[in-house]
């Protein structure tokens, strides 16, 4: 239960906090903040860096087990991103969470003011277009959480993805001299949800602030019974007002719920994914780490990962042969995570709950691939004591997206954002090799230095070796005196979508020690940010820039 509520404060905190500053937030002990976060630092959940505790792309596992076990994104994203395609719009899809609304996916247009909410985002009910349509669906013990939180939380401070409410105050009416109360975002959300029942449909009107509007339809399960999502199109009032927005899209935005809901029921059964079965890890570290591990937490948080695709209904059984674990040790763990929550049990049993995407998913839905790199850079940059680089192809060029140096009165000084031919680097020849000869823009092939290989043929058979052996190394074909070895970056398909490599000074090391030394660093480097890649873009697209 500590080690949950520090996640969720790191969570709240953007993803980073200062161990004083979890020490404060959560009230506990600062040995016991330390404990937590060795645990979750040994798990890949948290990297301390310093006096920091920063949330790491691995711990996106939990929220990848959730949505992995709901099935919904797989099934219904591309359907959603054609909608956002097609309508020029951002679209969302969001399932219910208790009196909120949890967002599962985000197709969202690139504008000045565009949508900023992320997977996992936790909305109030009564402030968004789902809300209603979810409501419709509550019965009165939920209603009267719903009323119990309004008045214990009048202005939304506990949802700290939207802006804060304000509390009610009397205006002036309109030359009349009458004093009217303001009226308050929500307050009506009965009535809408009684309009949302008879309608089939819902608007957000600048609920959640000022120009921001929406229209919400929900999808329902392949039975056609309770509403297994609800797909919103969002825009704003420089684009459409609210009504328009309803005039003008509901057919389309119908027509396009009607394919969701056929792929649900055309869909066939999942096939259960393998299980993590961490339970002999959780041993060995405790064994290694004594009493800074916290075993409890380690396991705890590993029944989370035992859901998954084809397995979105777990009894105890399962749990505990998913996870390794001992029936009483996975009963423990179901309890508290049930306490808190993130499991509900339905007979014999147990399913996980949106509130999952709420351990660190929010913050880390929106790293890009230099973000995820960078502490992989720096690590490798300091066992090897030579800069480091992560780069992407543009074209003919390759431009750096993030880079680590080292100080030497020799160094390589290139900046983020540089840009230098591919064909003469070793982190465009990585990327280029990946690529089939028809596709390669090599541009003009211009001798750089004495050493730059500018014949085609013989840059080919460069590009085959460099695709065979795993790695492309360049000896000052660059700049004279600059020897640089990159290996490629895979994503989850296997496509390259960048490089990375170590640069130094010719004098540092022979090529023969590049490939003996520096090769298989780079390659553990280069495993490691296509680990967390994987994990990080299982449910979302990352951006490679």
């Amino acid at each position: 239960m500590r080690g949950i509520a520090v996640l969720r404060r790191l969570t709240e905190a953007d993803g980073m906090s200062s161990l004083s500053g979890l020490e404060r937030a959560t009230g506990l002990a600062r040995s016991t903040v330390d404990r937590i976060t060795a645990t979750l630092a040994r798990m890949g959940y948290v990297r301390l860096d310093g006096r920091d505790a920063v949330l790491a792309p691995r711990l996106m596992e939990l929220g990848n087990a959730y949505l992995s076990a709901l099935r919904l994104p797989r099934l219904l994203d591309a359907h959603a991103d054609a909608l956002a395609d097609e309508l020029d719009e951002s679209v969302s899809l969001a399932v219910g969470d208790r009196d909120g609304i949890r967002f599962i996916h985000q197709a969202t247009r690139r504008r000045a003011m565009s949508l900023s909410f992320r997977i996992g985002d936790l909305l109030p009910a009564e402030r968004t277009a789902p809300g209603p349509l979810f409501a419709t669906e509550w019965d009165d013990a939920q209603w009267a959480h719903w009323h119990e939180r309004r008045a214990s939380d009048p202005e939304d401070r506990g949802f700290p993805a939207v802006p804060a409410r304000s509390r009610p105050i009397d205006v002036t009416g309109d030359g009349d001299g009458v004093r009217r109360r303001q009226p308050i975002p929500g307050e009506d959300f009965e009535q809408r949800t009684a309009e949302a029942r008879e309608a089939g449909w819902a608007l957000d009107d600048q609920l959640i602030e000022p120009g921001l509007v929406a229209l919400s339809v929900p999808v329902r399960e392949a039975d056609g019974g309770r509403i297994a999502c609800v797909v919103s199109v969002v825009s704003h009032t420089s684009r459409h007002s609210a009504a328009d927005l309803r005039d003008t899209l509901l057919p389309r935005l119908r027509a396009a719920v009607e394919t969701m809901e056929r792929e649900l029921r055309e869909a066939p059964p999942a096939q259960p994914a393998p299980a993590s079965g961490l339970a002999a890890w959780t041993g060995a570290s405790k064994q290694e780490l004594g009493r800074e591990f916290i075993e409890s937490l380690a396991r705890g948080l590993t029944v989370i990962t035992s859901f998954g695709e084809g397995r979105a209904e777990l009894t105890l059984t399962e749990v505990a042969q998913a996870t390794g674990l001992a029936r009483a040790t996975a009963r423990r763990a179901l309890i508290t995570l049930e306490h808190l929550g993130y499991v509900t049990a339905h007979g014999r049993v147990f399913r996980l709950t949106p509130r999952v995407l709420g351990l660190g998913f929010p913050p880390l839905s929106r790293a890009s691939l230099p973000q995820i790199a960078a502490p992989h850079l720096t690590r490798l940059s300091q066992r090897l004591q030579d800069s480091t680089s992560l780069a992407i192809l543009t074209g003919e060029e390759i431009q750096y997206t993030a880079r680590v140096s080292v100080s030497r009165v020799m160094s390589v000084n290139v900046t983020t954002g540089s840009r230098l031919p591919a064909y003469a680097t070793s982190l465009g020849r990585a990327i280029l090799a990946d690529l089939p000869p028809t596709e390669r823009k090599l541009g003009q092939l211009r001798p750089l230095t004495p050493y730059t290989v500018t014949d085609p043929e013989q840059l080919t058979a460069l590009l085959d070796g460099v695709r065979e052996n795993g790695f492309a190394l360049v000896d000052g074909e660059l700049e004279e005196g600059l020897r640089s070895i990159a290996v490629p970056v895979r994503e989850r398909g296997g496509r390259v979508v960048a490089a990375v490599n170590v640069a130094m000074h010719s004098s540092r090391r022979t090529p023969e020690e590049c490939v003996a030394k520096v090769l298989p660093e780079l390659h553990s480097a280069a495993t490691r940010i296509e680990a967390d890649l994987r994990v990080a873009g299982r449910f979302r697209r990352v951006s490679n820039a």
